[in-house]
């Protein structure tokens, strides 16, 4: 299932008004079950994020291949990852 630009917005508006300390990951998980939604640590990523936010930066999974890798495309999505910065980042 590919994301679509109501998708992206709501998917943006969580991420933007997630609590510090429990994240958006739940909530985010519960509104689209179909995607695949990971939560690391901001060092764990080495691709530019798709989006930046004051706590997350937001990847786009793609796995249309054999296997699963980062992608700018949101038509190409299948699932996101979280990564969670530090402050001061």
């Amino acid at each position: 299932m590919a994301l679509g630009p109501d998708d992206l917005i709501e998917i943006e508006r969580l991420i933007a008004a997630a609590d510090a300390d429990t994240g958006p990951v739940v909530e985010l998980r519960r509104r689209f079950p179909q995607l695949a939604c990971v939560r690391c640590d901001a060092s764990d990523v080495t691709e530019q994020p798709f989006r930046r936010f004051a706590r997350f930066d937001l990847h786009l999974v793609d796995g249309s291949d054999h296997c699963m890798q980062i992608t700018a495309d949101p038509a190409r999505a299948i699932g996101i990852v979280l990564a969670k910065r530090n402050a001061g980042r």
